[in-house]
Order: structure tokens, then C-alpha cells, then sequence
């Protein structure tokens, strides 16, 4: 097992239960969250660190059993306005510890160094953020910083593993402690992400108490399920990004049995519904529409596919290897709205880079299909073949090398024959997209080798080969099958360069027009 399968079993069967909503009256929750785009002279200003405080808090309020009044949002404070909130509600955490059980959660999302966190112009030791949550009197109190190299707050201690505990009771909170998690290790930068409007970790923990980290469908996310979740997707995610793979990490100091549960989710409120995607596909939720905010995210192989939203309107969308497929829905207040796959629009990739949205810069394709063009000088009929291509596709336009191949007949008084056409071009398009449908018009040109073989009456003639070169306007319309496959439907006006053999076995070169039309089929990836 990894160390850090490990330490998350050990952190598992060390913390305390947490009772769903209607047992949520015997322990008494205490929240500060904090956020500040903000940093000092040298930090550049973050985007989204307040958003991400927002969301937080917004989830805690409506899953997580806290009453409004001890639950504080500060969005671009100094430090002296935290350090007196801190104060202010370890106030009233004790104050409360006479008569119950009580819980401390703590978040910050914003700049940070090894031994400080930014605050604007100002600075909050981590030494002493660590002392006012640790000296609060709650029996279980959670410290979470979502910032640059937060990780020098855990990695005093390390753990061993422990065998697991059991659970004799469902009463009330049968412990207490102290626990950590920081969004990087403590050489690390805490990333944002446009496409979440938020910052990787903060996004995911936020993902996973709406929902997606509820992985047993018990209805509650305990702490494991949550950190879990937070972290192996925001290892997954990061290790692609330019910023380098980023590694939260935890600490704790518990003493206690059974699992903390976080959120609670499908009855914690009357304004509240929930959204239920298809599975097989990863899928992000907005409030709105695409532009809004990410309310979670729901990965491929996750086992949870619902996530807790205020009543109200949402945009999802998928992802499938070769298309994104989304659409808007409207929830009511107590409905579980189950999205199903044949309500979504689908829209293939090569479209979004063309559109210039999404994350894909190019697409690649394939392809193939028949062909014919009028005849030429040297032959008699028709020609006729197909063609093979790859291309890639931009968003100021596609590149393509196409192969082609036909016949024709070659008719004479003396000599009969065959005259074989191979085409090597490169094609530029320029596609307009419009739903499933997309005109398109091109430009191509490049090499032809012809090989005229010829059959008299009473004699042949030798073989002549010769090469030559073709250009073409291309105009066409293209549709969309579904699945990364493409119809289409062309017509060229093509000029062809090229020597031929006359009756008498003179050769002459020529220039000939000829109109070509064209069926494809393309698959886009």
C-alpha cells in the first residue's frame, strides 16, 4: 500500500461521526472562510481566490449544518480583521463547548509564502494561524489553505498506520483533534484555472461536498471522502498543466472513531434540488450557462453523478474522446433532475477549435471517399477513383495532404488505351460552422503523374509517363454524423499541366480545365 493510502486509512478511522442533518443539533459548527485576490508588492493579483472563499462558503452554509450566525465570510481583509474574527469566534466556539459539542473549520484561498500568508499589504504568520485554530476549544477543528507552498504547515510530522476502530456509537461527537490539508507541498505553487474559474484544489474539495465525492451514496461527504476526492483530482489534473503536477498534502493530531461528515446533501434545505448526470463521461455543472460559475465536477469513473444545487438554471457539459455534449436544464426546489445523454447537444471538437473555444488548440482527421472529374485532353471519358487524406485542423483553418488515384479511356483512330492519373496535393480550407452543417471552400494544388498505355488495332505503342501539376477552387458543405464523423459533398473547378501522346505518338504539353466533383467521409479526433 502507498504511504499515501496509508496515512488516509490511518486519517479514516481516526476522526469522529458527524449525524445527518436531522441529528445535527448535538454538535454545533463554527466556520471562518477567507478569501483575497490581493497579495503583496511582488504577488501578482489572483482572479478567482475570492470566488473560490465564495463557493466555499455558500456550500457550507446550505450542506454543512452551520448556522448563519457561526459562519463568516471575508473576501479582501487585511490580517488584523482575520486575526480579530479568529478571536471572535474561538469566543464563541467556548462559549458554546459548556452546553455541547462543537466543531472549528477554518479556509483560506490567496497568496502565500513558506511563513506567511498575503493579505493585501499585510501579513498573517502561519505559526500563528496554526496556534489560534489549535487553541480553540472545539473538540474538532479543520485548517484548509488553498495557496503557494501552504504545505510547510504539514510537514512537521508524518504517521504510521493503525488498525481500524471501531464504531459504537451514532450519538454525538466521540472525540476531538486537530487536522491540516494545504492545496501544495511546500515547495509547491497553488494553481488557478480559467476553465474552472478557480483555483485546482478548491475546485475539487468544493466538487466533492456537492456531491461528487460521496462515493459509498450514503448522502453525507465525511473528511476522507472529501480530501480524497480534493486531492487525487487535483494531482490528476495538474500534472498536465504548465505550472507542474501540484501535491496537497495533510496532517492531523485526532483522537476519536468513525468518519466526520462534512456536507450533508439531499435534505439539508427546501430551496435545494439536484442534478444527476449520465455516466461513462466526465461532466462539469455552471450556474446558468456556460459562462457562469462551476457549481462541482463529476469525473468519468466516479461512482457519485449527483451533485446538490440550489433551485435554478444549469448548464452541463461532458466530455466524450471526440465531442463535448451539453445542455441547459432548469431544477426545482426538492427535484432530482436526472440529465439524460439524448437531451444533450453535441458538438465535435474540430468545430470548437475552429470556433476558437475550448481547450483543444488543433484537431487531427482522416480522409477518404470517391471522386471523378471531367475528361481531358488525353482520354475520352470520365475518370474515375477516390482519394485518402490527412489533415489537421486550426482555428484559422485546416491543412490537409491528400493522395488521389482514377481512370480513363484513351480513344484514337490508330490506338486505344488507359490513362492513369495519380494525385499528391495540399489542400488549405476555411470552414463556416452552423449547427451540423459547415460550407467550406478551399484552395489545393500540387504534383500529377499520368501513365498512358496504349492497344492498336494491328500494333502498340510504348508506355509514356509523364508528370505534370493540378490546381483547384474547392467549394463544399460538410455534415456532422455524430462521433467525430463528417459527410461531404464538393465540387472543384481544377487546372491540369500535362504532356500527352497524339495519334502519331507525338507529345505536346497542355493546360486543361476540368470540373470535379467529390464524396468524403472524415473522422476527427
Amino acid at each position: 500500500m502507498s504511504t499515501f493510502r496509508i496515512w488516509l486509512s490511518v486519517f479514516a478511522t481516526m476522526v469522529v461521526l458527524v449525524l445527518p442533518s436531522s441529528a445535527l443539533a448535538a454538535v454545533e459548527r463554527f466556520g471562518v472562510v477567507i478569501g483575497n485576490n490581493a497579495g503583496g508588492a511582488d504577488d501578482q493579483e489572483l482572479r478567482y481566490a475570492e470566488d473560490d472563499a465564495t463557493k466555499m462558503y455558500d456550500t457550507l452554509k446550505a450542506l454543512g449544518g452551520f448556522d448563519p450566525l457561526n459562519l463568516v465570510l471575508l473576501k479582501g481583509e487585511n490580517a488584523d480583521s482575520v486575526r480579530k474574527t479568529l478571536i471572535a469566534m474561538n469566543d464563541r466556539a467556548r462559549a458554546s463547548s459548556r452546553t455541547g459539542q462543537t466543531v472549528l473549520l477554518v479556509y483560506y484561498s490567496g497568496h502565500a509564502d513558506a511563513a506567511n500568508l498575503h493579505l493585501g499589504r499585510s501579513t498573517f504568520g502561519l505559526e500563528e494561524l496554526e496556534q489560534l485554530v489549535r487553541g480553540s476549544s472545539a473538540e474538532l477543528r479543520l485548517l484548509i489553505l488553498d495557496s503557494c507552498k501552504s504545505g510547510a504547515l504539514t510537514r512537521v510530522k508524518g504517521g504510521t498506520a493503525a488498525p481500524p476502530v471501531e464504531i459504537r456509537t451514532e450519538g454525538a461527537l466521540q472525540g476531538e483533534g486537530i487536522l491540516f490539508w494545504t492545496a501544495s507541498s511546500a515547495s509547491e505553487d497553488a494553481q488557478e484555472s480559467d476553465l474552472f474559474k478557480g483555483s485546482f484544489f478548491s475546485h475539487y474539495l468544493n466538487s466533492a461536498l456537492v456531491g461528487a465525492g460521496d462515493s459509498d451514496g450514503d448522502g453525507r461527504v465525511t473528511l476522507e471522502e472529501a480530501y480524497r476526492y480534493a486531492s487525487e483530482n487535483t494531482i490528476r489534473t495538474t500534472s498536465t498543466s504548465s505550472g507542474g503536477t501540484q501535491h496537497p498534502t495533510f496532517r492531523y493530531d485526532l483522537r476519536g472513531q468513525g468518519k466526520v461528515a462534512l456536507t450533508t446533501l439531499w435534505d439539508s434545505s427546501k430551496n435545494r434540488g439536484s442534478i444527476v448526470v449520465p455516466s461513462g463521461k466526465p461532466f462539469l455543472v455552471f450556474v446558468g450557462n456556460s459562462d457562469g460559475a462551476v457549481v462541482g465536477e463529476i469525473g468519468a469513473q466516479d461512482r457519485a453523478r449527483r451533485v446538490s444545487v440550489k433551485a435554478g438554471t444549469y448548464f452541463v457539459r461532458g466530455r466524450a474522446p471526440d465531442s463535448l455534449v451539453e445542455g441547459t436544464f432548469n431544477v426545482a426546489a426538492g427535484q432530482t433532475r436526472e440529465v439524460k445523454e439524448t437531451e444533450l447537444s453535441r458538438t465535435a471538437y474540430a468545430r470548437l477549435v475552429r470556433k476558437g473555444s475550448g481547450e483543444h488548440k488543433a484537431t487531427r482527421s482522416v480522409q477518404l471517399g470517391p471522386r471523378l472529374h471531367s475528361p481531358l485532353p488525353n482520354s475520352d471519358g470520365l475518370c474515375f477513383g477516390g482519394f485518402l487524406g490527412a489533415g489537421i485542423d486550426w482555428e484559422s483553418a485546416s491543412l490537409a495532404v491528400q493522395g488521389g488515384y482514377c481512370r480513363a479511356r484513351y480513344l484514337g483512330h490508330e490506338l486505344d488505351g488507359a490513362v492513369d492519373e495519380v494525385t499528391l496535393n495540399l489542400r488549405l480550407t476555411k470552414s463556416i460552422d452552423l449547427g451540423r452543417v459547415s460550407p467550406f471552400a478551399a484552395i489545393e494544388g500540387g504534383a500529377v503523374y499520368f501513365q498512358q498505355t496504349f492497344e492498336g488495332r494491328e500494333k502498340t505503342a510504348p508506355d509514356v509517363n509523364s508528370l505534370g501539376g493540378n490546381a483547384a477552387l474547392v467549394g463544399g458543405i460538410a455534415l456532422d454524423l455524430g462521433r467525430g464523423f463528417d459527410l461531404s459533398l464538393e465540387a472543384a473547378a481544377a487546372v491540369y499541366i500535362f504532356s500527352i501522346e497524339g495519334r502519331t505518338s507525338d507529345a505536346s504539353v497542355r493546360a486543361a480545365f476540368a470540373f470535379r466533383p467529390a464524396v468524403g467521409l472524415s473522422k476527427t479526433w
